[in-house]
C-alpha cells in the first residue's frame, strides 16, 4: 500500500504526465506534488483545483444518487483544454475524504482513459496518515 510519495511517482509513469499532487480540498493545501505544476507553481495550482473540487463535490447538481456517507458523490473532474487534461481524483479516507489526486496530463501523448482507471486504483490504494 503506497504513501503520497509513491503514488504521486507512480502517477508519473502514466505515458503523458506532466505532473501530480495529492490535494485537500478543503484548504487548498498540497499534501505531496512532483513533476511541473501548470503556470509552474504547485501551491496557486493546487489552491485553484482545490475550489474545482470543492463546487463538484459540495453541490447537490453533482450529488446524484448520494448516499450521504460522507464521501463526496463525485468520483473524478475531469477538464480538457487545447493541450491537455486535468484529471482530479476523489480518494476516501478513514477520516474526512477531502482529499484529490490531481493528474496533468499531456493531450498527445496520453491517454485519458487509461490515466482514469489507473488514478482510480492509485487512489483505492493510497494509505494517508
Amino acid at each position: 500500500m503506497p504513501g503520497i510519495d509513491e503514488c504521486l511517482l507512480e502517477a508519473m509513469r502514466l505515458p503523458g504526465a506532466r505532473g501530480a499532487a495529492l490535494v485537500d480540498w478543503t484548504s487548498g493545501l498540497a499534501l505531496g506534488t512532483v513533476g511541473d505544476a501548470p503556470g509552474g507553481d504547485h501551491e496557486t495550482t493546487a489552491a485553484e483545483a482545490a475550489e474545482l473540487a470543492r463546487l463538484a463535490a459540495e453541490h447537490g447538481a453533482f450529488a446524484a444518487g448520494e448516499d450521504g456517507d460522507g464521501r463526496p458523490p463525485v468520483e473524478d473532474v475531469i477538464v480538457s483544454n487545447r493541450d491537455s487534461y486535468h484529471l482530479l481524483r476523489f480518494v476516501d479516507t478513514s477520516f474526512d475524504s477531502s482529499v484529490f489526486l490531481h493528474l496533468w496530463l499531456g493531450r498527445e501523448e496520453g491517454n485519458l482513459a487509461l490515466a482514469r482507471i489507473r488514478l482510480g486504483e492509485m487512489a483505492s490504494r493510497l494509505v494517508l496518515g
